[in-house]
C-alpha cells in the first residue's frame, strides 16, 4: 500500500517515465482516470514495476541537519515489497501504523519508507523532526550521534503548546539518568554499534542473538562482568528511547551472562575495589603533599572535604561556593543532586572542625584564601608550576571545575607520591576510607548509612573494608 505520491518537476515527464515502467492493468487504470491526484496513490499501490526502483529510509534530523536518505534496496517491483522490506529493516510490522511508504516520481523515481513516530511510551525526538524521530534502520555513525544528541537535550522554553509540553516530558525523563550513567551508555552504545558494523550486523533494532555474541567477544577483550551488564544496559536503553522492540531480555542474553559470570568467579576473577583510603593512610598522603604549590593546597581540601564527607568524586567536582556554609560547627555543603537524592530535594553533609592538622575546614579555608576563588566552583584546574604566590592569576587558575576522572587521577597520583601502589586508590578511596575509619571507631550502623547517603543498608556493604576475619568474627570475645 502507498501512502502518497510526490511529483518532482515537470508533471508529464514524470508520468511518462512511470507509464513506460508500470504493467498493462495499471496503465490502463492511469489512462482511464486521468491520472487523478487523489487516485494515485490507490493505482500505484497494487502497481508492479519492471525494471524495480530503488527503496530509501528516510533520513532523520541531527544537530540542525538532516542526513541523507539512505538506500536499503535496489530493484523493488511494487510498493507492498517495498513496505515489508522497510519494515524487516526498522524493526516493526508491516502494517505499523506509524510506517510509511512514498512513491516519489521525478527525474528519479523511487519509494521513500519513513517512520514517523516512536512507541508511544517510550522518549521520543522533538516533534519539528520532518521524518524519522528515531535512527531505526540507520548507519552506525547516525545512531551513535542521534543517541548522543539524545542525551543532551535541554528543556525547550513553553510556549503552551501540547507538542513542547510532549518535549518536555521527553528531555524531563532523559534527566532522570545520572551524568555517569549516560556517560557510561554513550561508551556502550559506541561499542555495540562498532563491533556491529565491523561484523555488518544491524546496530538498531538488534538482534539477541548478535547482542550475546557481543557481550561475549567483550569478556574476550578482558572487560569485567559488571562493564558488560553495563553495555547491555546501554543496548537496552538505547531501543527504548528509539521506540524499537528491546531484544536484551532474552533468555539467551541472561544466559550468556550468567555463564560470563560463572566462568570469571572460577578464573579466580574478582571486582577490583579501590583501596580505602583509611583515616591513618589518608594522613600518610596528606603529609607528602607539598604545600607551597597552588596544587598541593588544592588537593589538600580536596582529599580531605572528600574524606570527611564521604563524596563520590563526582560529588566533589560539582560542588560550588553558594553550595558550602561556614558555621559554628564546621562545613555545611549543600548538595544540590546526588546518586542517593532521586528525588531531587538536596542533601546536607556536615564536615566537622578536627583538632589535628588535617581539618577539612582549615583546608578548605587556606585553599579559598590562596586561590582567590570567589564563586563558582570550589576544586578547577591549577598550572602544575603555580606557586602560592600566584593567587589572584586567571592564568593560573581555570574557571572550569575538574571532572571527575580527573579527581580519580589526583587521588592516584596523591597516594603514588606517598609511597602507595597508585592503581590501588581510586575514586572511591576517600568514601571507603571515611565509612570503614567509622566502623572501626564504633559508629552506630545507622551513622555510617547517613553519612554514606545510601538508600539501604545493603549498598553500604559494598564501601566497608573487613579487616581480619576471625579479629571480626561476630561470637569472637
Amino acid at each position: 500500500m502507498l501512502d502518497e505520491v510526490i511529483v518532482h518537476g515537470r508533471k508529464d515527464r514524470a508520468f511518462s517515465t512511470l507509464f513506460d515502467l508500470c504493467d498493462r492493468i495499471t496503465r490502463h487504470c492511469l489512462t482511464e482516470t486521468g491520472s487523478a491526484a487523489d487516485m494515485l496513490p490507490n493505482i500505484l499501490s497494487t502497481a508492479r514495476l519492471s525494471p524495480g526502483l530503488e527503496l530509501r529510509l528516510s533520513g532523520i534530523r541531527l544537530s540542525e541537519n538532516n542526513t541523507d536518505d539512505l538506500v536499503i534496496a535496489h530493484d523493488v517491483p511494487f510498493a507492498a515489497r517495498a513496505r515489508a522490506i522497510a519494515a524487516a529493516r526498522i524493526g516493526v510490522a508491516p502494517d505499523d501504523p506509524a510506517l510509511s511508504v512514498e512513491l516519489h516520481l521525478g527525474s528519479a523515481l523511487y519509494f521513500l519508507a519513513r517512520y514517523r513516530q516512536a512507541h508511544r511510551d517510550t522518549i521520543t525526538q522533538s516533534n519539528s523532526v520532518p521524518s524519522l524521530p528515531s535512527p531505526a534502520g540507520q548507519p552506525p555513525g547516525v545512531i551513535i550521534r542521534w543517541f548522543d544528541a539524545s542525551l543532551g537535550r535541554a528543556v525547550p522554553q513553553r510556549d503552551g503548546s501540547l507538542e513542547t509540553a510532549r518535549d518536555s516530558a521527553s528531555a524531563y525523563a532523559l534527566q532522570a539518568k545520572a551524568d555517569n550513567t549516560r556517560r557510561a551508555y554513550r561508551a556502550g552504545v559506541r561499542a555495540w554499534c562498532a563491533w556491529a558494523d565491523h561484523h555488518a550486523l544491524p546496530c538498531l533494532p538488534a538482534r539477541s542473538a548478535d547482542i550475546a555474541a557481543f557481550l561475549a567477544d567483550e569478556r574476550g577483550r578482558g572487560l569485567a562482568p559488571s562493564t558488560l551488564e553495563l553495555r547491555r544496559a546501554a543496548i537496552t536503553y538505547l531501543h527504548r528511547l528509539a521506540g524499537c522492540a528491546v531484544p536484551t531480555a532474552d533468555a539467551a542474553i541472561g544466559e550468556t551472562m550468567t555463564g560470563i559470570r560463572r566462568t570469571a568467579a572460577k578464573n579466580g576473577f574478582t571486582p577490583r575495589r579501590k583501596a580505602a583510603a583509611t583515616q591513618d593512610i589518608l594522613a600518610t598522603i596528606i603529609n607528602a603533599i607539598d604545600l607551597s604549590k597552588l596544587s598541593g593546597i588544592r588537593d589538600r581540601a580536596l582529599l580531605l572535604m572528600g574524606f570527611y564527607g564521604a563524596f563520590r568524586r563526582s560529588e566533589l567536582a560539582s560542588i560550588e561556593i553558594h553550595h558550602v556554609a561556614l558555621i559554628s560547627k564546621g562545613l555545611l555543603v549543600t548538595l544540590p543532586q546526588s546518586k542517593g537524592d532521586r528525588q531531587g530535594k538536596g542533601v546536607e553533609v556536615a564536615l566537622p572542625y578536627t583538632q589535628d592538622q588535617h581539618c577539612p575546614v582549615k583546608a578548605y579555608g587556606a585553599w579559598l584564601a590562596v586561590s582567590g576563588i570567589q564563586a563558582g566552583p570550589i576544586f578547577r584546574r591549577v598550572r602544575k608550576e603555580s606557586t602560592i604566590t600566584s593567587h589572584g592569576d586567571g592564568r593560573k587558575i581555570g574557571q572550569s571545575p575538574l571532572t571527575d576522572r580527573s579527581i580519580a587521577r589526583i587521588i592516584q597520583n596523591r597516594a603514588r607520591a606517598a609511597g602507595f601502589d597508585g592503581q590501588t586508590f581510586g575514586g572511591h578511596s576517600l568514601k571507603r576510607g571515611a565509612l570503614t575509619t567509622g566502623m572501626d571507631a564504633g559508629a552506630h550502623p545507622v551513622k555510617l548509612k547517613r553519612l554514606a547517603r545510601h538508600a539501604t543498608y545493603a549498598a553500604l556493604g559494598d564501601y566497608l573494608e573487613l579487616g581480619d576475619p576471625f579479629d571480626e568474627h561476630a561470637l569472637n570475645r
